[in-house]
């Protein structure tokens, strides 16, 4: 049995984010991840790690306020959580790529006093594309305090059924965006976030081409996974492969009881969901 687990990618389960910052975006979110989602308290949270042996969660900061109008979850918010919950959580700042310089200094804010130790964005809800140059600043501020970099990839819940997909536009998530990025910061530790339906052969080639690119599998349950992801992540890129649930959207039981259906040797499940992240976070 693998022991403490490492969740790359969990969200505040509280009203912060799933009821202040998310507004009818969450909503839409939960019922494309099959029915409503429950705010609960970090406590909780801990308590639901606790019983399915994980170690160590990555807690994301949300800043999409130039899109949706909505209040982001702050990276203060995110610096407190941590604090409190210290070997527990791992946080992860987020800016609004559209605040241009401000997003730069308040990335350096993050992580040079509030001590977090990566970065995260959201191309669809955040309205970017990553290997736009003027957002290169932003990387190279991860770059100077060498810290990781999650960038989501592929379809969303996030708005998913609402009228026009609430305005959110899923061509800024394909991962063939990130291979630029990667190339042109070698590097720096990039994340291709959650499996990247329907890029997941783009987002493979990325990875297996590029060294500093990750795959994380949050935000699908394992027994939707494509058979090519499932090679790929046993047998090819199997150093490069993240455990993570995207929760609340998934809890970590749901998703660790899926991901047991699958026919993946010790020795790989060991690297998936422990080992990599250690490499990656610098554990």
């Amino acid at each position: 049995m693998v022991k403490g687990f490492i969740d790359t990618h969990a969200h505040p389960p509280t009203e912060e984010y799933l009821v202040t910052a998310g507004g009818q975006y969450i909503t839409a979110a939960a019922k494309h991840f099959g029915g409503s989602i429950r705010p609960r308290t970090f406590d909780e949270m801990i308590i639901e790690y606790d019983a399915a042996n994980v170690e160590k969660v990555v807690l994301v900061a949300w800043d999409a306020e130039t899109t949706t109008q909505l209040p982001k979850v702050s990276n203060d918010f995110i610096a407190k959580a941590v604090d409190q919950y210290p070997g527990r959580l791992i946080g992860f700042a987020c800016v609004d790529p559209h605040k241009g310089k401000a997003a730069v200094k308040e990335l350096e804010r993050a992580f040079k006093d509030l001590k977090l130790q990566g970065a995260k964005f959201h191309p669809i809800a955040q309205a970017f594309y990553p290997n736009d140059k003027q957002y290169y600043p932003l990387f190279e501020k991860c770059l100077e305090y060498d810290v990781p970099v999650s960038v989501h990839t592929g379809t969303t819940g996030w708005g998913s059924g609402l009228p026009g997909g609430g305005q959110m536009k899923l061509k800024y998530a394909n991962p063939m965006y990130l291979d630029e990025v990667a190339a042109d910061f070698p590097e720096l530790r990039l994340i291709a976030s959650h499996p990247s339906w329907p890029w997941q052969n783009e987002q493979l080639a990325v990875a297996m081409h590029k060294s500093n690119v990750y795959v994380e599998i949050s935000g699908w349950s394992p027994k939707y996974f494509e058979p090519i992801l499932v090679t790929y992540m046993t047998k090819l890129i199997s150093d490069r492969v993240v455990f993570g649930t995207d929760y609340p959207f998934l809890t970590p039981k749901r998703w660790l009881k899926d991901f047991e259906t699958l026919d993946i040797r010790p020795e790989v499940k060991q690297k998936i969901l422990r080992n990599n992240a250690v490499k990656l976070l610098k554990l």
